[in-house]
């Protein structure tokens, strides 16, 4: 005797499942990965966007994801990688002219004090690389060969990077009052 099975029926079912797991992933990332594609880009609305293709490029992907555990170290290396073509796109060299400027949204009220916003002025002024190692490295708190691993980069590479981003983040806080304050104050 044989048994018909309705294969349609079975690929949906795996498809719910698979949809559901991944909502459920998605749902517990986001708002970690929106903070990381926040402070690459330096921009809300490009990290929604980079957080957004991300997303859209793992779903494709999920079922040949075979370890699990290893999903945010790849949702982060498409984070990055995104971000980077972000500036290799001929559309984002262009100017756009108008007669009039657009109407400014209102920046929302910083819900921290001055030394934190003072400080994450001057991470956004480092080089690419170096912000997004130290993103990475002291924000997101991934360790040494993590950051390597995300960034496509060796160990040594990301030692030496953090390194000129710490330096050349100490030269310049020197100069500003409420950072240059604290220093003294520990000594």
């Amino acid at each position: 005797m044989q048994v018909a099975v309705d294969t349609g029926r079975v690929a949906l079912v795996r498809t719910e499942q698979k949809d559901a797991e991944f909502a459920a992933y998605m749902t517990a990332r986001q708002p970690s990965l929106l903070r990381t594609a926040y402070l690459l880009s330096g921009d809300r609305t490009t990290a929604e966007d980079l957080v957004q293709t991300a997303f859209a490029k793992l779903y494709l992907s999920w079922d040949k994801v075979q370890r699990r555990e290893l999903v945010d170290g790849y949702v982060r290396r498409i984070l990055v990688n995104e971000h980077n073509s972000l500036w290799r796109r001929p559309w984002k060299r262009r100017e756009l002219v108008t007669e009039t400027l657009p109407e400014q949204a209102a920046r929302p009220q910083a819900s921290y004090d001055g030394e934190r916003a003072a400080m994450w002025e001057f991470v956004q002024t480092l080089p690419r690389k170096q912000r997004a190692v130290v993103v990475l490295r002291y924000y997101e708190d991934l360790s040494e060969a993590e950051t390597a691993d995300v960034l496509g980069i060796s160990v040594g590479t990301v030692k030496s990077q953090a390194s000129r981003a710490i330096a050349s983040l100490r030269t310049r806080i020197q100069d500003h009052p409420l950072l240059a304050r604290d220093r003294e104050d520990e000594r």
